[in-house]
């Protein structure tokens, strides 16, 4: 098992010598992070390498948004995506309470609820619905005296329900989780891994570090997104296979006077939102800017664009679905994500947390961020049917790995901003 201190001087024969840890997590997002809590909880012994920063990939750059599959039944209907997802909101609540599976009491909650608006029309045809048993559950509409900025104007003429969902920020998620489990994350590339020589139950693989040492371990937990493909090369498995489905997420900038913090998906004709919004805080030397961070059909349709196309036609949208806002002093910017997910045949998204093993190997992707809790279920299961020991004494050997930190946030990352 490694040191829990950051960095140490020593020797290139300590260097050399394997270390031992009875599951290693490769890949620091939600989902090697989550893993991580539930299986050191449970009694593993169990660390997570991270190559980079915390939360860095598609972890970072999701939107928060803890929700229950309301925006999946936006045709009508309850689609299988919004069934599979509907506890979801509730059981991050209990962790944000403290009364769940982890600890997330330190982690901040940018808004209790989020919102769906539509134009008249559309409101017309899916008011019967939204006020059906199935789902009056999950949300409310709002009478025109509860109406939140921006739509607490006199000439916004659609319809604006409530959601009993949450959107949090997700690097404090991450940052909470660090700070927990601190002794068991390290940054530090994977060079190769190969099965052990001496191919004992505790020792099924050997992992080669960038800083020369060597890791024996009896299994391992792939929840590095796009990095489980390189990965699963390495290890010379041919399944799961996996995919990219992009998106290009428009992202504007302005003055807490010109943007208001809002948390909402804009309705079309499709079961994915026209637009959903998510705010943010840019720190600045002077007066902090609010950030509006897009994703929904905008940010699908503009893979392929460049950032100025996908900004000039976020322009144009966001003038279609907020006619009476003023966006003219705003700046703007795009951020291209690459979402890696399990394969499907026809290429379409899957709909539920993908979890793989073969053999010591669990591979995972948990699609969604509010899936991230069924994702580790399936990881933890899986482990438990290994048969690795619970509890059992830890050899620490001094290693020169460093502790990870947590990523910075997209809008954090923008170099220049269009007008």
């Amino acid at each position: 098992m490694l040191e829990s201190s950051p960095s140490y001087n020593t020797s290139s024969e300590d260097a050399t010598k394997p270390q031992t840890a009875d599951i290693t997590i490769i890949g620091g997002g939600i989902a090697g992070l989550w893993s991580l809590a539930r299986l050191r909880q449970a009694g593993y012994q169990a660390i997570l390498l991270e190559a980079n920063s915390l939360a860095c990939g598609q972890t970072g750059a999701s939107q928060g948004i803890i929700h229950g599959g309301t925006k999946y039944a936006l045709t009508g209907k309850l689609t299988h995506s919004a069934q599979s997802i509907g506890a979801m909101p509730q059981r991050w609540q209990a962790c944000l309470d403290g009364q769940g599976e982890l600890d997330l009491t330190q982690a901040k909650l940018l808004s209790k609820h989020q919102y769906l608006w539509s134009n008249q029309s559309l409101a017309a045809k899916l008011t019967g619905f939204f006020a059906s048993k199935v789902m009056s559950s999950r949300m409310q509409r709002l009478g025109k005296g509860d109406h939140i900025p921006p739509f607490n104007q006199s000439n916004f003429k659609g319809e604006l329900y409530q959601l009993d969902e949450s959107v949090l920020d997700i690097q404090s998620v991450a940052e909470t989780l660090r700070v927990q489990f601190s002794e068991a994350i390290f940054q530090t590339e994977v060079s190769n891994i190969v099965p052990s020589k001496d191919a004992g139950k505790d020792t099924r693989y050997q992992i080669q570090l960038a800083n020369k040492s060597m890791l024996q371990t009896q299994c391992l937990v792939l929840t590095a997104g796009a990095g489980n493909e390189q990965l699963l090369n390495v290890l010379a498995l041919e399944q799961p296979k996996m995919q990219r489905r992009p998106l290009l997420m428009p992202m504007l900038k302005a003055k807490a006077s010109v943007l208001p913090r809002l948390y909402a998906h804009c309705l079309g004709v499709s079961a994915l939102p026209k637009m959903t919004i998510t705010s943010h805080t840019l720190s600045t030397s002077g007066e902090p800017y609010i950030i509006w961070y897009l994703g929904g059909e905008i940010a699908e349709q503009g893979v392929g664009r460049s950032i100025i196309e996908q900004v000039q036609c976020a322009k144009k949208e966001l003038q279609m679905v907020m006619p009476w806002m003023d966006f003219s002093s705003c700046q703007w910017s795009a951020l291209a994500i690459d979402r890696a997910e399990p394969k499907m045949s026809d290429g379409s998204r899957p709909v539920e947390p993908a979890v793989y093993q073969d053999h010591q190997v669990i591979t995972a992707w948990p699609v969604k961020l509010a899936m991230t809790p069924i994702m580790a279920d399936k990881i933890y299961h899986q482990v438990e049917a290994l048969g690795i020991a619970k509890n059992k004494p830890i050899k620490r050997v001094k290693v020169t790995l460093e502790t990870t930190k947590t990523s910075l946030l997209p809008w954090e990352k923008v170099t220049q901003w269009i007008t």
